[in-house]
């Protein structure tokens, strides 16, 4: 079962550890037809989807590229790729799109790696710098600050390396991804923790999105690929050991923090999300049709 958002009338509610392996990407193909542009995560919690992908026949059918969370969606947005692992707040740049999977990057509660750090607690702060690479997560801090907290900070825009030197006094950091990994504070909020404390849900981070009509075969060997990576986490993390962090145990991460599975419960999530976000991001409103 492959799972379509559609618009919903608005309630009341509110480092890349891939990167060595870009041209790995550039596979011989035994057929005519065009490959399919795809973007991946390059963050750890992408290794089961990468490898899959790299591992399976559907590698002879892509055109595989490896970015941060943000580049991903904008490959996307723009028509640079034609199907994206993209953080979920960007569907709603997307005139038309198909999530094309049941599976993506959700957590459960803890995510461990989509945190707001600082020295003092979140109440008594008074900036936070925003990680410019995924605007989900810059969204999620948003919708918390705002309905679970009930803080009205600043917000800085995060630069390339920020994680190193914004935390201090009554300044935070909203961080996300294999850098949280070497990140020492004294307070370390997990946002998918805090969601669940808001709403009872889990959280989406990203999902498998496609502009344009993706032909159900490439879509089911696609999955296909999909599936053989997060059945096989061991042998993902195996092969791209030397790329990975080594401050922590990424297969625990994977199976214990980290959530593949697109379910009734992560879709309900999504929408709800969705909506929160409407107050918060200043995209022009599209009909969310497929």
């Amino acid at each position: 079962m492959f799972h379509k958002i559609k618009d919903a009338k608005l309630k009341n509610i509110p480092g890349n550890f891939l990167q060595e392996y870009v041209s790995l990407n550039q596979f011989e193909s035994t057929i005519s037809m065009p490959k399919m542009n795809v973007s991946v995560v390059s963050y750890a919690n992408s290794v089961p989807f990468a490898y899959g992908l790299m591992n399976s026949e559907i590698k002879n059918e892509i055109n595989l590229s490896l970015d941060n969370p943000a580049v991903c969606a904008d490959k996307v947005i723009t028509g640079k790729a034609d199907i994206g692992l993209i953080p979920v707040v960007e569907i709603l740049q997307l005139n038309n799109f198909e999530i094309i999977s049941d599976l993506c990057i959700g957590a459960n509660d803890y995510v461990k790696t989509v945190i707001l750090a600082s020295e003092t607690p979140v109440d008594k702060l008074l900036e936070i710098y925003l990680d410019y690479q995924s605007r989900t997560s810059v969204v999620l801090m948003k919708v918390l600050s705002q309905w679970h907290w009930k803080i009205y900070p600043t917000w800085v825009s995060a630069y390339q390396g920020f994680e190193l030197n914004s935390i201090s006094g009554k300044t935070g950091a909203v961080i996300i991804g294999d850098r949280t990994f070497s990140v020492h504070s004294k307070y370390r909020y997990d946002l998918a923790h805090e969601w669940k404390v808001l709403t009872g849900l889990p959280f989406v981070f990203a999902a498998w999105v496609a502009n344009t009509k993706i032909d159900s075969g490439f879509k089911q060997r696609f999955n296909h690929a999909l599936q053989y990576g997060v059945q096989n986490i061991e042998a993902s993390v195996e092969s791209f050991k030397d790329s990975l962090p080594d401050n922590v145990n990424v297969i625990d991460y994977l199976k214990n923090n980290i959530n593949y599975h697109l379910d009734e419960e992560k879709n309900k999530a999504m929408q709800l999300f969705l909506n929160y976000s409407r107050e918060f991001v200043s995209f022009n409103q599209k009909t969310m049709t497929f």
